[in-house]
């Protein structure tokens, strides 16, 4: 089967997988026993840490392991609201946020915090003077995630940070789709917390890291929690760490060259299904989009319908966030951009990986106009 989901998620590398086993095997205390065995565990941890806040230019000591990345987007946003809920009640997102995070603003309103969801221009990105016309002095935090989950349109990063930094707004972003893709450096786009996920990198799932930066203030979701210094209870996972740091460490040393290759493939299914422009409308912003992200909407057909067939051809594609499967709900992606609720119940979504090539695109490219030369021939 060709898998073209990778922006749901990846298959552990084999080095992921070899520290697994051996941080499973050699370094099995817990962290936080104070004999030798747990010591050394730790010790495993605590270069983990340090590896993770080089990648981003950040401190080891505002890197905190998690479970994931929903629960890290949880509680970052958590942790720093407490903190400085005295400054006011409102809170800045924008409406094409990842479902973790725009249900904990949802509840978040329940509570009596009012919150301002920025919209999307047509090649899906914010409006800066948008952003700076709702900040008020009641103005908590602004959560921007870098890049969209289900399109790839990239947000400008630095430029956001620089304008809440200048208004003194905590800054939040989802990085999970852009760790290990493009670079990040918390210092340069001013952010106060970020948070990123290993099973998007080729690491194991059930792991995560939130970075917070060591000025900004938080408040712990956990009162009295002692692991990860009080952000997070429960036995670290110091093998899933090691082989998420691992992960992290590889793919990092390769964004350009992943980079340029996912681009290749991205012209070459362009060039393949240029034949059906009539039928496929291409969802990206060519100046600000992750190459490995393809969002099509094919157009007549259903993106279920769609998603079945190159299934049923030995092909995995999606039709959005794989949060979301099950679920019939158009993408609010799309719509946001200005599709019509039929036109987004038309979009699917393929991804790239360190496995996909050529080929795979040549065989693609084949599958998609035999289902399109399928579909229109029965009406």
């Amino acid at each position: 089967m060709i898998y073209l989901d990778f922006a749901a998620t990846t298959p552990m590398s084999e080095e992921a997988l070899h520290v697994y086993t051996e941080v499973s095997r050699s370094f099995f205390g817990n962290p936080s026993s104070l004999h030798d065995i747990g010591t050394s565990a730790n010790s495993v941890l605590e270069t983990c840490r340090r590896e993770l806040a080089k990648i981003i230019n950040g401190s080891e000591s505002g890197v905190y392991f998690t479970s994931g990345g929903s629960e890290s987007n949880i509680l970052a946003l958590q942790s720093l609201i407490n903190a400085h809920r005295k400054k006011g009640n409102h809170l800045i997102t924008t409406k094409i946020e990842h479902s973790s995070i725009s249900n904990f603003f949802k509840k978040l309103e329940g509570e009596g915090f009012e919150v301002t969801y920025l919209g999307v221009n047509q090649q899906g990105q914010i409006s800066l003077d948008e952003l700076e016309n709702a900040i008020t002095d009641r103005t908590i935090l602004a959560s921007i995630h870098h890049a969209n989950s289900e399109i790839g349109v990239i947000q400008p990063l630095v430029e956001v940070g620089h304008l809440l930094r200048k208004r003194n707004v905590l800054f939040h972003s989802d990085c999970v789709q852009t760790f290990g893709k493009l670079p990040i450096d918390v210092v340069k786009a001013n952010l106060d917390s970020l948070s990123i996920s290993s099973h998007k990198i080729y690491g194991p799932k059930g792991v995560g890291a939130v970075y917070i930066n060591p000025t900004t203030n938080w408040q712990s979701v956990y009162p009295n929690t002692t692991h990860e210094k009080g952000f997070r209870p429960g036995t670290v996972n110091v093998p899933g760490i090691a082989a998420f740091v691992t992960a992290a460490s590889a793919i990092a040393k390769d964004i350009e060259k992943n980079q340029q290759r996912f681009s290749t493939l991205r012209q070459q299914l362009k060039e393949g299904l240029a034949s059906r422009a009539e039928q496929i409308e291409w969802i990206e912003n060519s100046d600000a989009g992750l190459p490995h992200i393809v969002g099509l909407r094919v157009i007549g057909i259903e993106g279920q319908y769609t998603m079945l067939e190159f299934n049923r051809y030995g092909v995995a594609i999606s039709t959005g966030s794989a949060c979301k499967v099950g679920q019939q709900a158009p993408s609010k992606t799309m719509l946001e951009i200005g599709k019509t609720k039929e036109e987004a119940k038309q979009f699917i979504r393929l991804s790239f990986g360190t496995t996909t090539t050529e080929a795979d695109i040549d065989k693609v490219v084949s599958i998609c106009i035999k289902i399109l030369e399928q579909f229109y021939a029965k009406k």
